[in-house]
C-alpha cells in the first residue's frame, strides 16, 4: 500500500500544581478547582493519510496496554473531528507511547486533542477552534485543556477553564512507581463535606516566583491512593530528601513530581532518583 506524506505532532504530558474536589453533581461527576500545567514529557502521534478508496480510520500503539481501534480515545477524537468537518477519508493514526498510563499525566485526553488539532491541520478540515473545543468536551474533561495547550485553573468537571498568562519556568521530577491507578476508583472512595472551606484555589495569575507555588501543593485525592499505594508517599518523601521545594501526587495518581527552582539541583536530584526500584523518572520543565 503507497503512503502518502506522514504528520507528526508532540503530545505533553500534565501535572496539577494543585487539586481541590469541591463538590458532586447528580449524575456522579465530582467537581474540581485545579491548576493543570503541561510540561515537556511527550507522546508522538504520527497521522497517515493511506492511498486507498477504502474509506477506514484505524489506530495503533507501540503499548500493549493502550486498546486500539474504536476503544482508544485518538479514534473516538479522530472519528468526531471527521464527522463534524462531513470528511470521509483513510486515516491511519499511530500513538508511540512516553506518559505512563495511569499515572495521573493526561496521556490519553492528550493523544485525543493531538489528534483532533493534527487531522485539522494535516487534512485542512478546517474546523474553527470553537467547534474543537465542543468536541473536545464530549471526550472527556481533560481533553479541553490539551486543546489550549496551555497553564489553566480547571473549574467545574474540568472543562471550565481560566487560562493562565504565566506560570514560572520550572524544572520538574516526575516519578512513575510502576504500576497505574484508576481514576475512577480514585474518586468512587474519596469521602468529603460539602460545607468544607477551600483554600489555596485563587491564583496571582501572573506568578515569576516559584515559593508562591509550594502553599498551593494540595490534592484532595492523595490520601485515599495513598492508603492503598503507600509506595506513593515514599516517592513524595524521596523527592523532598533530594532536594525538592514541594512534592505531589498528579492527579489521581499514581506519579508523583518534585518542584525544583535551580536546573543544576534538578539534574543532580534526577540522578539520584533514577536508581529507585521499578521506577521510571523524568526530568522535564513546565511548558508556559
Amino acid at each position: 500500500m503507497l503512503l502518502e506524506a506522514r504528520m507528526k505532532i508532540l503530545a505533553p504530558a500534565k501535572v496539577n500544581l494543585y487539586l481541590r474536589v469541591v463538590g458532586k453533581r447528580r449524575d456522579g461527576y465530582h467537581l474540581i478547582d485545579s491548576l493543570m500545567v503541561p510540561v515537556s514529557l511527550y507522546d508522538e502521534i504520527e497521522i497517515t493519510k493511506p492511498r486507498t478508496a477504502r474509506s477506514v480510520l484505524t489506530v495503533t500503539c507501540d503499548d500493549p496496554i493502550v486498546p486500539v481501534g474504536k476503544k482508544n480515545l485518538a479514534y473516538k477524537a479522530a472519528a468526531l473531528v471527521l464527522d463534524r468537518a462531513s470528511v470521509s477519508a483513510p486515516v491511519h493514526i499511530h500513538i508511540r507511547k512516553k506518559i505512563p498510563v495511569g499515572g495521573g499525566l493526561g496521556g490519553g485526553s492528550s493523544d485525543a486533542a493531538a489528534t483532533m488539532l493534527g487531522l485539522n491541520q494535516h487534512l485542512g478540515l478546517g474546523v474553527s477552534k470553537r467547534s474543537m473545543l465542543e468536541l473536545a468536551t464530549q471526550l472527556g474533561a481533560d481533553v479541553p485543556f490539551f486543546v489550549h495547550g496551555r497553564p489553566a485553573i480547571a473549574r467545574g468537571i474540568g472543562e471550565r477553564l481560566k487560562l493562565l498568562t504565566s506560570v514560572p519556568k520550572l524544572w520538574i521530577i516526575i516519578l512513575y512507581p510502576g504500576f497505574p491507578v484508576s481514576t475512577r476508583w480514585a474518586y468512587q472512595r474519596l469521602r468529603f463535606k460539602l460545607t468544607k472551606v477551600i483554600r489555596n484555589t485563587k491564583l496571582n495569575l501572573h506568578l515569576d516566583d516559584y515559593g508562591e507555588l509550594a502553599p498551593l501543593l494540595v490534592n484532595d485525592l492523595e490520601g485515599v491512593t495513598i492508603r492503598r499505594y503507600p509506595r506513593i508517599a515514599h516517592l513524595k518523601e524521596r523527592l523532598l530528601q533530594e532536594g525538592a521545594t514541594g512534592a505531589l501526587m498528579s492527579g489521581s495518581g499514581s506519579s508523583v513530581f518534585g518542584i525544583f527552582a535551580a536546573e543544576k539541583r534538578a539534574k543532580k536530584a534526577f540522578r539520584c532518583l533514577q536508581p529507585e526500584e521499578a521506577v521510571r523518572a523524568f526530568l522535564v520543565r513546565l511548558l508556559t
